[in-house]
């Protein structure tokens, strides 16, 4: 099958973000484990939820071959129509997952600076928030049908659940999204201006941060776009919820990995200029923290 009308932007930005967010994270990856050695729980969730995210994106690219973001009437044939519903059907837990891990992983990077009970706190509570509004949601857009394969097959001999429940809950999830983006954004800038940085550094964060607002803007765009659940065009009228889910996912996890990387700075100026001081020793660090919250080697603040 070929890409047609509504499905090539689909492709175009499932592809694009697959490919920003798995540079930031194998960014990520090399400088925690070859310069800072610092590798943490942070890392490797977010590294999981790379691998979540290349199944996400393998939905996304799979259904706009076969017809996300066509009419029913632009299928030849029923069996197109089931395979294009089952992709769909596929990318939805796919979509939680690496969103709801990418939250995790940097609520855990937060937790590697601060030293505040309260933002601690905070960043607990989003995750145990974050999980759990995840796991439902979950449950009701896996078991929506039963059986299961009602879903993309539309025999007419299972049952499924009234759309409008379905459409409520992805209200509550939207918003309860909203709600812990906001806070990791105005918690992790707060950390920003009371880390001693270089004002370039600043700015880069700043950047960075940034991104991270657009991948939650993303969250607020596709909200209006919801009620198309329920359409009887189904693969042709969600395809904004499909290219903004994509968004979220890529922006999220390049925004979470990208404020990791400004040791690499000053390791490329190494190279560049011949300076021999590794980031472990450089002056004008930050101070790392492992986890748990236990002091240890500086890392550059760029």
């Amino acid at each position: 099958m070929t890409l047609v009308g509504r499905s090539k932007p689909i492709f175009v930005v499932t592809i694009t973000l697959l490919c920003i967010s798995f540079i930031a994270v194998a960014l990520r990856c090399f400088v925690r484990l070859r310069l800072v050695k610092a590798f943490g729980w942070d890392d490797g969730s977010m590294m999981f939820a790379m691998t979540l995210n290349i199944w996400f994106a393998t939905c996304g690219i799979a259904g706009s071959v076969y017809g996300f973001g066509k009419k029913i009437d632009e299928f030849d044939c029923s069996a197109e129509i089931e395979t294009a519903l089952f992709w769909w059907w596929l990318a939805q837990p796919a979509y939680l997952w690496v969103v709801t891990i990418t939250k995790i992983s940097v609520a855990m990077s937060i937790l590697r600076f601060t030293m505040r009970r309260l933002h601690s706190s905070i960043m607990y509570t989003i995750i145990g928030v974050t999980c759990t509004i995840n796991i439902a949601f979950w449950f009701v857009l896996m078991l929506q049908c039963q059986p299961v394969k009602e879903f993309w097959q539309r025999t007419g001999k299972g049952h499924c659940i009234n759309t409008d429940y379905v459409i409520n809950v992805a209200y509550l999830y939207s918003a309860t999204a909203c709600i812990c983006d906001f806070i990791l954004v105005v918690t992790a800038g707060h950390l920003m201006k009371e880390l001693p940085m270089s004002r370039w550094t600043q700015w880069g964060l700043t950047g960075i941060i940034s991104m991270g607002c657009i991948a939650s803007a993303a969250v607020v765009a596709r909200i209006p776009y919801l009620h198309n659940y329920k359409s009887p065009e189904f693969l042709y009228a969600t395809v904004n919820i499909s290219i903004l889910s994509n968004i979220e996912a890529g922006l999220g996890i390049s925004a979470g990995s990208l404020n990791t990387v400004r040791p690499l700075v000053r390791w490329f100026r190494g190279i560049i200029y011949g300076e021999s001081r590794s980031p472990d020793n450089a002056p004008g660090g930050i101070i790392h923290c492992s986890f748990n919250g236990t002091l240890s080697h500086p890392i550059p603040s760029g």
